[in-house]
C-alpha cells in the first residue's frame, strides 16, 4: 500500500513557509481566496503559511501551481498594432473560485503574441506539475499497490474529468468510467482493507461491496468530487462492521505474517479500536491529511489528532525504530513505509473483474426489487383479505362473568320424607277413578 497522489520526491517543490505568504500578498490574493481555491479552510492556508503543516497530495499540486511566479512574458517581433482610440475597460476582479484558472492565462493577455503563437512555458509547468501531482482526484484513490505507485497511477478523477481526456476526444460511457475507476483502486483498496481487517476473504469483499454500491448509485458517485474516496469511505464501513464478528469465516483474523517486524505490526493494528486503527491508515497509509481524516472518520480534527497520536504510541510500543524517530513527520513516514510493505508482502487475493462486479450489483438490485415488489403484493392480499373477513357492523363484547351474592335460598316443600316417598308411590300407582280416590283406606 501506497499514498494515493505520487512519491514525496515526485510532489511539486514548495517555498519556505514566509516565502509562501510573500508570494501569496504579491498576487494580491487573501487566505480567503486561496483556501477556497485550493478547496480548504483559511486556517488550514495559515497553517500552512506559519509551517505547522504542510499541504500533500492534490492540493500540493494547486497550491504550488498557485503560488509559482508568472513568468516573464516571451519576446515578440510582431508589427507594431494600430493605434487604439480609447483604452478598454478595466478587468473586473477574479473570484476566488476562479483564482487558479486565470493565473496561467495572465501572461497571455499582457502579452501582444500572434494567436498561433506555440504554448508558452507557463502551459508546460502547468501541465507539468498536474501530471507530477496525479490528477485532480489523485488524493483520493486511497493508497493502490505498490506497482501503481512505481507506475504513477493517476488518482481518481471526477466522471467530468475523465470522460474529457483530450479536446475532442470521445466521451467514455458509464461503464468504461466506472471500469477504469475500478481498474485505477481496487487492487490498492484490497489491501487497505486487510490491514484495516487482517482477513483477506473480508478485505476483498469490501471493496466488491463498495464498488456494487457506487455502480447502483453512480449518477451520484460519478459527479462526487472525490469517487474513489467515496468507494473508499463504503468500504471502510463495510469492513468494520461489528455483524461479521457472528460469521464463522470472518469471525477470527487470519494468520499473521512470519517475518517478526510485519508480525509485530500486524499485531499492533489488529490490538488497536477500529476507529484508531482506521485514523492511522488514512493518515499515515493512504497520505490523507488531518482534515479530510477527520472528514472520513466523522470525527472533529482534535479528536481525529488524539486518535493518530494515541495509535502511533501504542504501534509504537511494538514497533522501536518508531519510538526513536526525530520528528512526527520522520516518524510518520517510517510508519508509511512499515505499512505499505507490509501490505505488499502479503498475498492478497485479486478482486474479480469490473464486469462481474457491475453484473452482480445489477443482479442485486433486481434481487432486492423482485423482493420489494413481492412484498408489497404480499401486503396487498393480507389486506384485502382482513377487509373481506372483518365485520361490517360493531359487535358489544361480551361481558365478563361476575359472582352473584346476597341471593336469598330457594322456596318451596322441604325434603320429603321415606313415608312422604311411599305415599307418592302408591298414588301413582294406583288408577283414578273418580272421587272415591279421595277416599282415605283403612287397614
Amino acid at each position: 500500500m501506497t499514498r494515493s497522489t505520487t512519491d514525496e520526491a515526485a510532489a511539486p517543490p514548495l517555498p519556505s513557509p514566509k516565502e509562501r505568504r510573500r508570494l501569496r500578498e504579491a498576487k494580491s490574493l487573501s487566505e480567503e481566496q486561496v483556501a477556497a481555491a485550493v478547496g480548504v479552510t483559511r486556517a488550514t492556508v495559515r497553517s500552512w503559511e506559519t509551517g505547522r503543516t504542510s499541504p500533500r497530495g492534490r492540493k500540493r499540486a494547486l497550491y504550488a501551481k498557485l503560488l509559482a511566479p508568472e513568468p516573464a512574458a516571451p519576446p515578440t517581433t510582431a508589427p507594431p498594432a494600430p493605434p487604439v482610440p480609447a483604452a478598454p475597460p478595466p478587468a473586473p476582479p477574479v473570484a476566488p473560485e476562479s483564482v487558479v484558472e486565470a493565473a496561467p492565462e495572465a501572461p497571455a493577455q499582457a502579452s501582444a503574441a500572434p494567436p498561433a503563437a506555440p504554448p508558452t512555458e507557463a502551459a508546460k509547468a502547468e501541465a507539468q506539475a498536474e501530471a507530477q501531482a496525479g490528477g485532480p482526484g489523485a488524493e483520493a484513490q486511497g493508497g493502490g499497490s505498490g506497482a501503481e505507485a512505481q507506475a504513477g497511477a493517476p488518482g481518481a478523477e471526477t466522471h467530468a474529468e475523465a470522460q474529457t481526456e483530450a479536446p475532442g476526444a470521445g466521451r467514455l460511457s458509464p461503464a468504461e468510467a466506472f471500469d477504469e475507476l475500478y481498474a485505477r483502486t481496487a487492487p490498492g483498496l484490497v489491501r487497505q482493507a486487510y490491514l484495516l481487517t487482517g482477513r483477506r476473504a473480508l478485505a476483498r469483499e469490501s471493496v466488491e461491496h463498495g464498488f456494487q454500491l457506487a455502480w447502483q448509485r453512480w449518477p451520484e458517485v460519478a459527479v462526487d468530487r472525490d469517487p474513489a474516496g467515496w468507494v473508499r469511505a463504503a468500504a471502510y464501513e463495510y469492513a468494520m462492521s461489528p455483524w461479521h464478528r457472528l460469521r464463522r469465516s470472518h469471525r477470527h483474523p487470519d494468520a499473521p505474517p512470519t517475518e517478526p517486524g510485519k508480525q509485530a505490526l500486524f499485531e499492533a493494528l489488529l490490538d488497536l479500536p477500529p476507529a484508531y486503527r482506521r485514523t492511522l491508515l488514512l493518515y499515515d497509509g493512504v497520505g490523507l491529511d488531518l482534515p479530510e481524516t477527520a472528514a472520513e472518520t466523522e470525527a472533529s480534527t482534535p479528536a481525529a489528532a488524539g486518535r493518530l497520536m494515541t495509535a502511533r504510541a501504542a504501534v509504537a510500543e511494538r514497533l522501536p525504530e518508531l519510538a526513536v524517530a526525530a520528528s512526527p513527520a520522520e516518524q510518520s513516514a517510517l510508519l508509511h513505509d512499515r505499512l505499505g510493505g507490509l501490505a505488499r508482502a502479503e498475498h492478497v487475493p485479486v478482486p474479480r473483474s469490473a464486469r462481474a462486479v457491475r453484473t452482480g450489483s445489477e443482479n442485486k438490485a433486481r434481487l432486492w426489487t423482485r423482493a420489494a415488489v413481492a412484498g408489497v403484493a404480499l401486503l396487498i392480499a393480507v389486506t384485502g383479505l382482513t377487509l373481506h373477513t372483518a365485520p361490517t357492523h360493531y359487535e358489544p363484547p361480551i361481558s365478563p362473568a361476575e359472582r352473584v351474592g346476597g341471593v336469598p335460598p330457594r322456596g318451596g316443600p322441604q325434603k320429603l320424607t321415606a313415608q312422604d316417598l311411599k305415599l307418592q308411590k302408591s298414588l301413582s300407582e294406583q288408577l283414578a277413578h273418580g272421587p272415591e280416590r279421595l277416599v282415605p283406606q283403612l287397614e
